[in-house]
């Protein structure tokens, strides 16, 4: 088999080995005679087109760089998946044809110079008159069997292009500045981004860039410059001062990558010179230094000019930072003044105050006469506050008298244990040292305990 077969093989699931010989048959016939076996294959030559381009083995002309997102349909390709065990497929013109009528595949300029999205299908009379005879299988007996040829867009392949930079580059927080480019510098920024381990070529990246700002609206495209718009800003063009952006960028890009190249420059003239005086050449030393002199200078010119254009790239993108200030403080200026104008003011506002305090004053008024007339009496907060405060000076007399009650039970249950110590024995007057400490304790045990242990403990303590 083919290259471009094995590779299908390998990667589509619907061209199993098994399937192979119904696919490469010229399965027309089976529109009206098996549907789901004609769609079935349809859509599995379909996704095998797109799979083909996106890999880049899809033959391109002569020279020119593999197209991921355009394919070129012509005797070239039809000879690229010709098999020996399976001849041609006889069916692919009928495959292209579905796919350029459902829009799966587009022609090249049409794709391009088409100021309407790709999915705006609009009806008309004749639009149904050709989905009529496509059903009825008339549109078929009319076409050749013939591979359309030209350069088709796979619809497929865009739509995850453009996908996979919206999940990778999507600048939320990102200043006008970084989010515009020249149409040169966005290329070399995500061409290796955009597809993994591809490169897109410039066809593709036409294609692309069409896509993401008419149909998808991500971006802001005039041919020259690109901006990547933010979410909550307000852009409909490229202005006059995005271009000069995008200008300044992309030859800051190219003097930072020159400066690149002259740092290896004259590091390998530096090599050179000292490789030369190793081996005694005069001459080639000699020239060398010379050349890296000449190097270094340049060198040194292109940085003064780098660090310039940074500061200018510096000073544009603080202002237009300042006038997103501006226009965010004009905006919260405008909400302010609209609220304001609502409230109507301050001397509105203390009407508003006055009447809801008069209606409130209103409705006291009314409660009380309604509670007279029913036989009740308005609540007195001030009674309220006095029950209160001579509530809280019975509980407090309660629990002072309380506590004097404990302190005169503990008072003679003390006196007790001293005339039973009496009646026990003489106490002596006087302590001798070290038993004071000893009789506190036991003091202080006796005032613990019930009358009749004090009785007990008595005798033990004489």
């Amino acid at each position: 088999m083919s290259q471009l077969v094995d590779y299908l093989v390998e990667n589509e699931p619907s061209f199993r080995k098994a399937r192979l010989l119904a696919l490469f048959s010229d399965f027309q016939t089976q529109r009206t005679l098996n549907p789901d076996g004609y769609q079935a294959n349809v859509s599995a030559w379909r996704r095998g087109l797109a799979k083909i381009a996106r890999s880049g083995l899809a033959p391109s002309p002569r020279g020119a760089k593999p197209n991921l997102l355009v394919l070129n349909c012509d005797e070239q390709l039809l000879r690229a998946l010709e098999s020996k065990q399976y001849g041609r497929p006889l069916a692919l013109g009928a495959v292209v044809r579905e796919a350029l009528a459902q829009k799966d595949l587009m022609p090249l300029q049409d794709f391009l110079q088409a100021r309407d999205s790709i999915y705006h299908r609009p009806w008309s009379v004749l639009n149904l008159a050709s989905w009529t005879m496509k059903q009825l299988g008339v549109s078929d007996i009319l076409r050749s069997d013939k591979l359309p040829s030209g350069q088709f867009v796979v619809v497929a392949n865009v739509e995850e292009a453009g996908k996979t930079f919206a999940d990778q580059h999507h600048q939320a927080e990102s200043s006008r500045f970084e989010r515009t480019f020249s149409k040169a510098h966005f290329y070399k920024t995500f061409n290796s981004q955009i597809v993994q381990g591809r490169q897109l070529s410039d066809t593709d990246m036409d294609v692309l860039l069409r896509f993401m700002a008419r149909d998808k609206g991500m971006i802001l495209y005039d041919g020259a410059t690109i901006k990547i718009k933010a979410p909550g800003v307000e852009e409909t063009a490229i202005t006059e001062e995005d271009a000069s952006i995008a200008q300044l960028k992309e030859l800051l890009a190219s003097l930072t990558h020159q400066t690149s190249l002259l740092s290896n420059r004259v590091e390998e003239l530096s090599q050179a010179a000292k490789e030369a005086v190793t081996k005694k050449n005069r001459v080639a030393a000699l020239a060398a230094l010379k050349s890296k002199k000449i190097a270094e200078s340049t060198l040194e010119q292109r940085f003064t000019t780098v660090n310039q254009l940074e500061e200018v790239a510096a000073k544009i993108e603080q202002a237009s930072d300042n006038v997103q200030l501006v226009k965010v403080m004009e905006s919260s200026g405008e909400a302010l003044r609209s609220l304001h104008a609502q409230v109507g003011g301050a001397e509105r506002v203390d009407e508003v105050v006055d009447r809801l305090r008069e209606q409130m004053e209103a409705a006291d008024e009314v409660n009380s006469i309604l509670a007279e007339s029913a036989g009740l009496t308005a609540v007195d907060e001030g009674e309220i506050d006095d029950e209160l405060a001579a509530m809280e000076s019975e509980e407090r007399r309660k629990v002072e008298e309380a506590e004097k009650n404990e302190e005169e039970r503990k008072a003679k249950e003390a006196e007790e244990t001293r005339k039973r110590l009496e009646a026990a024995g003489s106490v002596p007057d006087a302590v001798k040292p070290g038993e004071d400490e000893a009789t506190r304790e036991a003091e202080n045990m006796m005032s613990g305990l019930s009358l009749e242990e004090k009785a007990r403990e008595a005798p033990q303590l004489a």
